[in-house]
């Protein structure tokens, strides 16, 4: 398999479900703007979403893959159907009951989890309502999660990178089309989060059929697999989702800060998502399966070069990415979002938090690549010590930001929180010879770094002052960031060509 190809064909996925995500955003951003039921929403879709992250795509993922890998290349195709089957029943029995939980609990999760909403009953209430509406969600996605799971180790990672698309859909037409109908109007947004779940899970299971690993829930409390997932997945929650517990923790800080200060950075983290799905979840999603075979097969050489190739793409792709980011903070957020009610003030309170999270965007698409060298090897360990020391740090620049720069002071605080992460989880592969860097890393940095001051110089120049953005009309805004996009990429990647990089070099096959 072409390690290459699988990544192009897993991130262009990635891209259609981030470019209907953007749509659904302009959608909400148009109809529902920055105030108090955006902020009762964010909020209360933040939390199972937070769960999701927690226990579905990080821990689980991290935990269950290595396992089932191992299972499909040692054991057979009977011993690898009975742990899905064994683990699928365990899980959705415990979803069920945190699901459940979540229900009954929501007011007191709200008072934890957004505890400045309490002063406003109206706001209060309606976070509480719109919480036991999307809490299901869990449920639902967790259990996309251990089919996308399955679907990867197999090889077929366009399904689960298509997955999402859905979600993005039942957004779209509820705020279109159905949010007149409800009371408040708001209220649709979190019958899109319960539906877009079940959809999601409907769509993965005829492909399960296909390669005969559609679980059939059978219950064996005695499987051994099951608890070594289970024993590996308690811990994988700090090592995989640190950066998903300070944006929860990000919020309790926001609540009590301006109203509007939940949206402004949930419409940054939106933005900064784009990269991040694109280059880090998708780098580890076919990073993982590949790393767990060459550690069940003891090839350690091939395990390092397969963690420098991931790194060097990273790199290569990743710092443009962070730079363009922070350059282009308010074309992209007027083109995408200034309609509707969502004002100009909206835009350049939105721009802070855009270009602060820029800061940590290498960071944390790092995390993405490194912590799969610990988890292929089924070691949880060190990640949930590293995380731990990631999170307290964050906490800590939390306090020190907060103050001075407001909403911030916490991306910025989220930004270097992962640096910090991606740097101690790199000295650690580093240390235990896990990971030995290939020859030519300086050149290699040299190059892309004189690559990507040629393309900031160009994007710094052509993006003029905000006042232009912010006075032009849509189909201006966007023919104009489309260009400068376009002029942006051509010069990057003229700049790699020209110091003697070539696609072929990155060709790698597993």
């Amino acid at each position: 398999m072409n390690l290459l190809k699988a990544l192009a064909m897993v991130s262009s996925m990635t891209l259609i479900s981030r470019i209907f995500g953007f749509i659904r955003d302009v959608v909400i951003a148009r109809i529902f703007g920055a105030g108090l039921a955006t902020d009762a929403f964010f909020v209360a879709f933040r939390i199972p979403n937070l769960l999701r992250r927690l226990f579905a795509e990080g821990a689980f993922s991290q935990a269950f893959v290595p396992i089932l890998a191992e299972y499909k290349n040692r054991r057979g195709e009977q011993d690898t159907r009975l742990l899905v089957d064994h683990v699928a029943a365990v899980l959705g029995l415990a979803l069920f009951v945190v699901t459940l939980i979540g229900v009954i609990a929501a007011p007191i999760i709200i008072y934890i989890s957004a505890p400045g909403f309490a002063a406003n009953p109206e706001k209060f209430e309606l976070t509480v309502g719109l919480l036991r509406v999307t809490f299901p969600y869990i449920l639902f996605i967790s259990l996309v999660a251990l089919a996308g799971g399955i679907l990867n180790t197999y090889g077929r990672f366009s399904v689960p990178a298509f997955t999402p698309v859905l979600l993005n859909l039942s957004f779209i037409a509820f705020a279109l089309w159905a949010a007149p109908y409800f009371d408040p109007p708001v209220a649709a947004l979190g019958w899109a989060v319960f539906c877009g779940g079940a959809l999601q899970l409907l769509f993965q299971a005829p492909f399960l059929l296909r390669i005969r690993m559609l679980p059939r829930f059978k219950f064996d409390f005695s499987d051994a697999g099951v608890w070594r997932v289970a024993r590996q997945m308690g811990p994988a929650v700090f090592g995989v989702s640190v950066g998903q517990v300070s944006l929860l923790i990000n919020t309790i800080f926001a609540s009590f800060l301006v109203t509007g200060s939940v949206s402004w950075l949930y419409y940054a983290d939106r933005l900064m998502e784009f990269p991040t799905g694109m280059l880090g979840v998708a780098l580890g999603t076919i990073l993982l399966p590949s790393l767990s075979r060459h550690y069940t097969e003891r090839s350690a050489e091939e395990y390092s070069q397969l963690l420098d190739w991931g790194l060097r793409l990273t790199l290569l792709l990743a710092m443009p990415a962070a730079a363009a980011l922070a350059l282009l903070a308010v074309p992209l957020t007027a083109t995408l979002f200034h309609y509707g009610a969502f004002s100009a003030g909206d835009v350049l309170a939105t721009r802070g938090a855009v270009i602060a999270y820029s800061v940590g965007l290498i960071g944390l698409i790092l995390v993405k690549v490194l912590a799969p060298g610990f988890y292929a090897q089924q070691d949880i360990r060190t990640p949930v010590r590293i995380a731990v020391i990631t999170l307290l740090a964050t906490q800590a620049m939390n306090l020190i930001l907060i103050w001075p720069l407001q909403h911030v002071g916490l991306a910025l605080a989220i930004g270097l929180g992962a640096c910090l992460n991606a740097a101690l989880l790199l000295r650690a592969l580093r240390r235990r010879g896990i990971y030995t860097p290939q020859a030519g890393w300086p050149i290699f940095l040299l190059k892309v770094i004189v690559a990507v001051y040629a393309m900031a110089a160009v994007l710094w120049v052509a993006s003029g002052v905000p006042g232009e953005w912010l006075a032009a009309g849509a189909a201006p805004r966007a023919a104009r960031l489309a260009w400068i996009i376009l002029a942006g990429a051509a010069t990057y990647l003229g700049a790699l060509w020209a110091l003697g990089f070539r696609p072929s070099e990155f060709v790698k096959r597993a």
